[in-house]
């Protein structure tokens, strides 16, 4: 095999824009190349402009506080267990420093236990927690069907569980039972991850999705991407990797030089269901003669840590990313927390989704919006 020209896909991509803007004239493509004597696919330019209309919409950086703004009184004296998935996930270490930081503000103490990211060490994690007795439970970004016995205890204890991403909706549940489960609507944040690459790419991509299938929460985002991308058949799902997180560090750099082996240059975009992986892709891409600024360009359907908005900053092997204002909500577990000791239901409040990349972080290594620290603050004042 030849060397690799590091422009060559630089090139290849500007005729393949070319292309698709001719295509776009008469509507979307095909799922091949367009020669411009293709018959026009009915919808695809409706798909185009409403994929265009919602991402304009997500990148606004609109950092007002749109959160609840009244619930009880700062209730004393209480002690929080937060069980991680892995601390290793940025998301679920982003959310447990934001966990830590307003159970400081409202005065309460918390310990965080890591499950390792293995069914045994989460089992572990859970069962150390109850035996904590503390006040309330974090499920920390795993499923809590993985751990029903012991859920089963936490309920016979009458401690209150609340989630993030542990379930597949934002809100109460009943079965497994947690007070509530704080988390953005994954069908919003699949849609616009997908809707990003629609947009970006004038209905012309060959796309890579990344998953962990072993988590239900990132599964079901992953199938609502993948439908959300076949809404445009010039979208083509060229590879489905399914990586579990403890194991990305390990089997995404392999997989990516398999998929550039395979692929190349037909590999124009890629979506993961964390921005970790992206990670663990970005020495394999280098190393492979790849720019930075992409192709591939790759966005990240969760959760936004700061090395993701550091990548996207630098255009190192990442574009964009829809990030979970992780710290506003690891407050938001606290104020839930907050309520249901108080008696009262949970806040309902669910955060918009949002799109980071380099033309509007300005230089933030978080998404992190104002006003929810003196928000809560004010409502715990009574």
């Amino acid at each position: 095999m030849y060397p690799k020209d590091p422009h060559r896909r630089t090139t290849r991509r500007a005729a393949a824009l070319l292309t698709a803007t001719v295509a776009l004239v008469a509507g979307c493509g095909g799922g091949g190349p367009s020669t411009g004597a293709a018959p026009p696919q009915a919808g695809c330019p409706t798909v185009l402009a409403g994929a265009g209309a919602a991402v304009a919409q997500a990148e606004q950086a609109d950092t007002s506080w749109h959160g609840p703004t009244a619930g009880p009184a700062a209730v004393p004296g209480k002690s929080i267990v937060y069980v991680a998935q892995t601390m290793t996930n940025p998301g679920v270490a982003g959310v447990a420093k934001g966990v830590e930081e307003a159970a400081k503000a409202i005065g309460w103490r918390v310990r965080v236990i890591d499950g390792d990211g293995t069914p045994a060490g989460i089992q572990a994690a859970l069962s150390q927690a109850i035996t904590l007795a503390p006040s309330g439970i974090v499920i920390g970004g795993f499923d809590p069907q993985l751990t029903s016995q012991q859920m089963a205890r936490a309920e016979a204890a009458q401690i209150p569980v609340i989630g993030w991403h542990a379930v597949g909706s934002p809100g109460p549940s009943e079965q497994p039972r947690l007070f509530t489960n704080v988390t953005t609507k994954v069908e919003d944040v699949a849609r616009i991850s997908a809707d990003w690459i629609i947009a970006r790419s004038k209905g012309d991509a060959g796309v890579v999705l990344f998953t962990d299938d072993s988590i239900p929460f990132a599964r079901n985002k992953s199938e609502l991407i993948r439908k959300e991308l076949a809404t445009c058949p010039g979208v083509r799902l060229l590879s489905y990797e399914n990586i579990p997180i403890p194991d990305a560090a390990s089997r995404t750099p392999q997989a990516v030089s398999s998929l550039l082996s395979r692929f190349q240059d037909e590999w124009t975009y890629s979506v993961a269901i964390n921005d970790l992986y992206f990670a663990d892709a970005a020495p394999a891409l280098r190393a492979a003669g790849e720019p930075g600024a992409g192709p591939p360009f790759n966005i990240g359907a969760g959760d936004g840590d700061p090395s993701a908005f550091q990548r996207i900053n630098s255009e190192q092997f990442q574009a964009a990313t829809v990030p979970e204002p992780l710290n506003q909500q690891g407050w938001q577990i606290i104020d839930e927390f907050n309520r249901a000791f108080a008696g009262q239901p949970a806040s309902g409040y669910v955060a918009p989704v949002h799109i980071a990349t380099a033309e509007n972080s300005d230089g933030a290594t978080s998404w992190d919006p104002s006003g929810y620290r003196e928000g809560y603050r004010r409502i715990w004042a009574g």
